[in-house]
């Protein structure tokens, strides 16, 4: 068995967090991804994280689009970075209807346990990135080093009504922030920056 460490990766939501929330998106000719996604992703992936999307998508499990639909809005989010020199390991989704059983389906941490078991992953040095508090959640369940809130999509919303409950996440306003905060963190080897845009 290697002494190797495993790889550090950062786990992102899809809708609110890397594109403009759409509520149940299926039509790729209406994803609008946030300008900075580009940029700041590219800043994790030169700096040695792998990448990866957790979805819930719901909309498949209640009826309103299909799997093709979504499959087909996923690969226009990730043709739209492959210029910038962005590759995504993986996309793990859950289509269930949020009251059928999922393995799957976040807060689960089971994709993120998938992801750790086929990519070699050291979670404890691996990030979770969402718009809302099940995505933090989940990656507290996987045991992430940080969980991250984002101001777009849901997330000023979920800051407000989840304000007793984020003293473990980081809240930043944009990915270029949450990439800032990561990248700071392992210059430093500290999460002592945890607090700075928390108490705003």
């Amino acid at each position: 068995m290697s002494d190797k460490p495993g790889n550090p990766a950062v786990f992102l939501d899809r809708d609110g967090t890397l594109n403009i929330e759409k509520k149940y998106l299926c039509d790729p000719d209406k994803l609008v991804l946030f300008p900075e996604i580009g940029p700041a992703l590219k800043r994790l992936s030169d700096a040695g994280y792998l990448l990866f999307i957790v979805t819930n998508q719901s909309g498949i499990g209640r009826g309103y689009y299909t799997e093709a639909d979504m499959h087909r809005v996923n690969e226009r989010l990730l043709t739209s970075l492959t210029p910038a020199g962005i590759t995504f390991r993986e996309v793990y989704f859950a289509p269930e209807h949020p009251d059928a059983e999922s393995r799957g389906r976040k807060p689960s941490p089971a994709f993120l346990m998938d992801a750790a078991r086929d990519h070699d992953l050291d979670l404890s040095r691996s990030y979770m990135i969402g718009d809302k508090f099940i995505d933090l959640a989940c990656g507290w369940n996987a045991g992430v080093r940080r969980s991250i809130l984002v101001r777009t999509g849901y997330g000023a919303e979920m800051e407000k009504r989840h304000a007793g409950e984020l003293k473990d996440a980081w809240v930043v306003d944009t990915l270029t922030e949450a990439a800032n905060q990561i990248l700071s963190a392992d210059h430093n080897h500290t999460d002592d920056i945890v607090g700075k845009s928390l108490n705003r």
